[in-house]
């Protein structure tokens, strides 16, 4: 009974229900942009060029220096950053995971040369990390995307090799190689299914530390490809015109703002909920 309450409170928290009531309203406000805004997003009306915000219900965000509809063009951007975040965390979550199982498991020399590589990573600032890269592949979607991945992998390796280190001399991992179980059901179906959910809480917070790094890479060029719509490319676009119409840079940094609101409070929740240990007490 004790249990249930106690569950049913963690469901109750501010964390869980303003964390999903962000994260649900904008991805499907997301996903939906097209059906919501067909073409809206691109379509050029010189004669409506900046007007102002909640002057009409044709433009209610406004419209850019073209007369393109805002809300229409950060609805749209929430489409890139979305999915830079999302497959970014995935590809790190992958290769960083596979690296840390082998590293932890296994220890000896492939331990040591790949702790050292990721600790010669680490030692790397990410601007010298992105701007080396950018300017030997080039600015795009994708580059970004991968950009991400090589820069974040580091940290779900660490994790998992310093869980694995710990769990490889548990009970149940010794009585596993005590009857002949080999090395990889041993790690796919023993040791991962226990990383699980430190993993899970990393990735939420990192979707939306991402989120922000692909803005501020595309704030500054170095991002995606500056005729899409991202709401870093939005950003750098209404910077000249702060003092005239502030509504062009302030609807998409609403938009990153709300995001990473929502899925750090998510991580915030599922930290608490997946580590007891961890909890604090309110």
């Amino acid at each position: 009974m004790a249990a249930a309450i106690s569950r049913r409170s963690r469901f109750l928290s501010f964390e869980f229900i303003f964390g999903v009531l962000l994260t649900v309203v904008i991805c499907l406000a997301v996903l939906l942009s097209d059906v919501l805004f067909p073409g809206s997003a691109e379509k050029i009306d010189l004669m409506a060029r900046l007007a102002r915000p909640f002057s009409s219900l044709a433009h209610p965000f406004g419209t850019d220096p073209l007369g393109r509809d805002v809300l229409a063009r950060v609805v749209a951007g929430g489409k890139i950053s979305l999915t830079v975040g999302l497959t970014s965390v995935i590809g790190g979550v992958v290769f960083g995971v596979l690296v840390g199982l082998v590293a932890g498991y296994y220890r000896g020399l492939w331990d040591m040369l790949l702790m050292r590589f990721a600790d010669i990573q680490l030692a790397m600032p990410f601007i010298l990390l992105a701007i080396t890269f950018i300017a030997i592949v080039g600015g795009s979607l994708t580059n970004t995307i991968i950009l991400l991945i090589v820069s974040q992998w580091v940290q779900y390796a660490r994790l998992v090799r310093g869980s694995v280190l710990s769990l490889r001399e548990r009970e149940f991992i010794l009585s596993a190689r005590a009857i002949g179980v080999k090395d990889w059901r041993i790690i796919f179906q023993h040791l991962l299914p226990n990383l699980i959910g430190p993993v899970i809480v990393l990735m939420t917070l990192n979707i939306a530390n991402n989120i922000l790094l692909e803005s501020s890479l595309t704030f500054l060029g170095m991002g995606v490809d500056p005729t899409i719509p991202s709401w870093g490319g939005m950003l750098a676009d209404g910077r000249t015109y702060l003092q005239t119409a502030w509504w062009v840079s302030l609807f998409p940094g609403l938009g990153i703002l709300l995001t990473v609101l929502g899925l750090n409070l998510l991580g915030d929740w599922l930290r608490d909920s997946l580590d007891p240990t961890g909890r604090t007490t309110r």
